[in-house]
């Protein structure tokens, strides 16, 4: 074997080791069915961003925020101009100052953006010893492999094997890297939101159901961004005919 053989195959070991390990690291699930928002057409499921709204606003806004989104947003999901202020209005907001300069508080209105559950970073610290639960707004983007991996972490707990010694107050999860996560399984039990549809809240349809919502607060413009996209390749393809033939119009004489 020659010495730039050589070179290329340990690039290429290189390369390809760490793709496997973080593979076998992290055990990526899909749900049954896949994501239906995935690929050229795939569209939101309108129902299952309600669902995963409520199980959200029910269990996961108990620590994490979603800073990036207001509730007239949540229009898009299929709720009414009076839903959405039911919704809006289930929560207290601090405002102000008032004509005497003084903070007050009111209910919320559509235009204002998901109240946060704690007033800063360090008062989130202390409520989940140490730990800082990140702001959901955007995580399906900011992680790897995206609605996977936050399905799969959310489905990840269990028991640890054997040769796995869990330090002071972390879960085992065998998505999670290093598989020691400071958060406590949030949908470990059955039934523990009642969706209006009838739907069996398992664990895995929580999961499901949370992920496409997280995904939608990611990207809510996401079908109108693939409708403007398939109409311009259409464009493209019908203008190329277009010029194709005129090309051949114009060149005929001369072939």
């Amino acid at each position: 074997m020659s010495r730039f053989s050589a070179i290329l195959l340990l690039g290429l070991s290189l390369l390809t080791t760490p793709a496997f390990a973080n593979e076998e690291q992290h055990h990526l699930r899909t749900p049954q069915g896949g994501w239906p928002q995935s690929g050229v057409f795939g569209t939101y499921d309108r129902k299952a961003l309600q669902r995963g709204f409520l199980v959200y606003k029910q269990v996961c806004a108990a620590c994490h925020s979603i800073n990036l989104l207001s509730y007239r947003n949540l229009a898009a999901l299929g709720y009414n101009e009076e839903e959405v202020k039911a919704i809006a209005s289930e929560y207290t907001i601090k405002d102000g100052p008032n004509d005497d300069g003084e903070m007050f508080e009111r209910p919320g209105r559509p235009s204002d953006h998901f109240k946060p559950p704690f007033a800063n970073e360090k008062a989130a610290r202390a409520a989940n010893g140490g730990a800082y639960p990140p702001d959901l707004s955007l995580i399906i983007k900011a992680r790897h492999d995206g609605e996977d991996y936050v399905y799969s972490i959310l489905t990840g707990y269990g028991t640890p094997p054997e040769d796995v010694k869990l330090m002071a107050g972390m879960n085992y999860n065998d998505t999670y890297p290093g598989h020691q996560i400071a958060m406590p399984s949030p949908l470990s039990g059955d039934d523990l939101v009642t969706y209006s549809d009838g739907t069996k809240a398992t664990p895995e349809q929580m999961s499901n159901d949370v992920v496409q919502f997280l995904s939608w607060a990611a990207e809510p413009h996401m079908e109108e961004r693939k409708r403007i996209g398939i109409r311009a390749i259409i464009f493209l393809m019908v203008m190329a005919g277009i010029f194709y033939a005129a090309k051949r119009s114009l060149w005929r004489d001369l072939h």
